[in-house]
């Protein structure tokens, strides 16, 4: 049997801190059987890793108790199999959303999954941080998209889930279990999606100078009429929200949606829909993923879509309210929402961060900050209360993870 490469490696810098910790080691394997020594080198030692792919979401999370050495997934980024017939993919968690897109683009298909900033963002960090973007409206999240999943656990040993595997973690759903778990309970190899055919046709319109109350009854409204929108994206403009609302597929039917949309929207007084040329409508989807991307600190929110003028006129008001250039970017059909600014004081920052959790309570919703300045981190925990899952999330941790030793402490509850 042939030995393994050791994996590049080199001394840690503040370049490669997390949230403020630096490592002493970073690691660059080249495949993932190097990936795999490497963390049975640092099981030996009891040494704590962190995992960085593209590097564009370190903010979200605590720092971690103790660093180390990192991994980097910069090398890991083939395409395993293709299968365009089945539409299936299997690739490395280092590859690009971006890179991911173009080839299987070339053949009609896509993954169809459009969180901002395509061309940094890895596949593993996605699952990692269960990103997303407006297309999650009819998709749904990465827990849909994916199949199985492949990962090096803490002591270097692979471990299979979900579709096209030989070697399952007996009693966990490994895949979705993956998803969102910041890297602490193995670092993701492979994972395999389902795909999409591209859409032949595609169009934006956009509800115009909405209320809260606007909103939510656009979004019912829309459902009650069985419109099928792939996204629908509400940015707020002063103190009134436009609308985008997106329809794809073959041509024929997205101009009957957008027909139906317009005669739904013209019932409305004073109400107006425009549909936008093909340069409005990148221009539109362009400035939602800078707004989805902008600002020192940046919260994203989960709430009962009913409970949108309740939240937006109270509590959410007075986050906004406390930050420099606020913005907000609602997902209205999904309830959920993202607000972004400069905080002008760090503590009535946190207190306001405090009250809309308070308002969510009892209701499932919750504020996750994923992004924030030190000095709000100091006073607010970026997570919030742990979630009723918990206590299955930290006995997931225990049987991956025993010694805790990968992220140690960054992960809701100080997993």
């Amino acid at each position: 049997m042939t030995a393994t490469a050791p994996a590049a490696v080199r001394a840690g810098t503040s370049a490669d801190a997390i949230l403020g910790v630096a490592p002493k080691e970073v690691f660059s394997p080249a495949t993932i059987e190097e990936a795999a020594a490497v963390l049975e080198e640092k099981a030996r030692a009891s040494a704590s890793v962190g995992f960085v792919g593209g590097g564009t979401a370190l903010g979200l999370g605590r720092p971690p108790r103790r660093l180390d050495a990192v991994l980097r997934t910069e090398h890991l980024t083939r395409i395993v199999e293709h299968a365009p017939s089945d539409q299936i993919i299997v690739v490395e968690a280092g590859i690009t959303l971006a890179d991911l897109q173009r080839a299987v683009g070339a053949h009609g298909q896509r993954l169809a999954l459009d969180p901002p900033l395509p061309e940094r963002r890895t596949i593993g960090g996605l699952l990692a941080t269960n990103g997303f973007g407006p297309l999650r409206t009819r998709y749904g999240s990465l827990r849909d998209l994916i199949i199985g999943v492949s990962l090096v656990r803490a002591d270097g040993v692979s471990a299979k889930g979900g579709g096209k595997v030989v070697k399952n973690v007996a009693g966990f759903d490994l895949p979705k279990m993956m998803v969102g778990s910041l890297g602490t309970l193995g670092l993701v190899a492979t994972v395999t999606f389902r795909l999409h055919p591209l859409p032949d046709s595609d169009i934006t319109l956009v509800a115009r100078a909405r209320t809260a109350r606007g909103v939510r009854e656009l979004a019912s409204a829309m459902r009650g009429a069985q419109l099928e929108p792939a996204a629908v994206a509400a940015l707020l403009q002063g103190e009134r929200f436009d609308v985008a609302i997106r329809f794809e597929g073959f041509p024929a039917g997205v101009a009957e949606q957008r027909d139906r949309l317009r005669q739904l929207v013209g019932q409305e007084p004073g109400s107006a829909c425009d549909i936008l040329s093909e340069a409005e409508a990148r221009a539109l989807w362009e400035r939602h993923d800078a707004l989805r991307t902008a600002g020192p600190l940046r919260a994203k929110l989960a709430f009962l879509p009913a409970a949108l003028e309740a939240l937006a006129e109270g509590p959410l008001a007075n986050l906004m309210g406390s930050l420099g250039e606020p913005s907000f970017v609602l997902y209205p059909t999904l309830g959920l929402g993202f607000v972004a600014g400069l905080p002008k004081d760090a503590a009535l920052v946190a207190q306001a961060v405090e009250s809309v959790r308070g308002s969510l309570a009892g209701t499932g919703g919750s504020l996750v900050l994923e992004e924030a300045p030190h000095d709000v981190r100091a006073h607010a925990d970026p997570w919030g209360p742990p979630p009723a899952s918990f206590e299955l999330m930290r006995a997931l941790k225990a049987r991956l993870d025993p010694e805790g030793r990968l992220n140690p402490g960054r992960f809701v509850g100080g997993i």
